[in-house]
């Protein structure tokens, strides 16, 4: 393959990307389920960072895991996290500069809620503008919801040492503008703020 044929096989799968992105659904690939660094050794190597590459993106394989890892559904039909008498009511939202994404477990996809940047209203702090990937929470507004909540973001942390990436948990958002934006109801509440991202080098 000639330097020309490469350059045109990236610009279209570029395109078919950014296609996939303006859709109402983005599939995402499969997770891979399989190998990874050992959890004793991803326990002991687990931290919080923000310092964020900000040249480098988050490719959709990766995406796929850390969706996955927090709330996704394994291969014996059970949730990747426990919830309180198996009610599976948390929900979680991908956020990007170009709208607001609910991530379907089940169907391993993004479903679009709205166009709108809701990163904003999480950047209280400057890195969080660095980070390519806003994981955002939400659940009944009560203990459970909030033990849910900490088990998705615990496993996306020990994924993201095993992977390499730096990741930190957040409440420093507008959590009250946040389940506006969203039209949350029936009590749910958006919880936390995950980013995501590789480390700065």
């Amino acid at each position: 393959m000639n330097t020309i044929q490469k350059v045109a096989l990236i610009a279209c799968a570029a395109l078919i990307n950014s296609q996939a992105w303006g859709a109402e659904q983005k599939q995402l690939p499969k997770p891979v389920m399989t190998g990874g660094m050992p959890v004793m050794q991803a326990i002991n190597t687990r931290a919080s960072g923000r310092l964020y590459d900000v040249k480098r993106p988050v490719d959709d394989q990766t995406l796929s895991e850390l969706l996955w890892v927090a709330w996704g559904v394994n291969t014996q039909g059970k949730r990747t996290i426990p919830t309180a008498r198996n009610q599976q009511n948390m929900k979680l939202y991908l956020l990007t500069p170009t709208g607001t994404w609910l991530y379907n477990g089940p169907k391993n996809c993004l479903d679009r809620v709205n166009g709108e940047n809701l990163i904003a209203l999480t950047a209280t702090q400057e890195f969080v503008n660095d980070a390519p990937v806003h994981l955002l929470y939400v659940a009944k507004d009560d203990k459970w919801g909030r033990c849910h909540v900490g088990s998705a973001y615990q496993n996306v942390y020990l994924y993201a040492a095993s992977k390499g990436l730096a990741t930190v948990i957040r409440g420093l958002i507008d959590a009250d503008a946040l389940t506006v934006k969203l039209g949350l109801t029936g009590g749910e509440r958006v919880i936390a703020h995950q980013t995501v991202g590789w480390p700065e080098k």
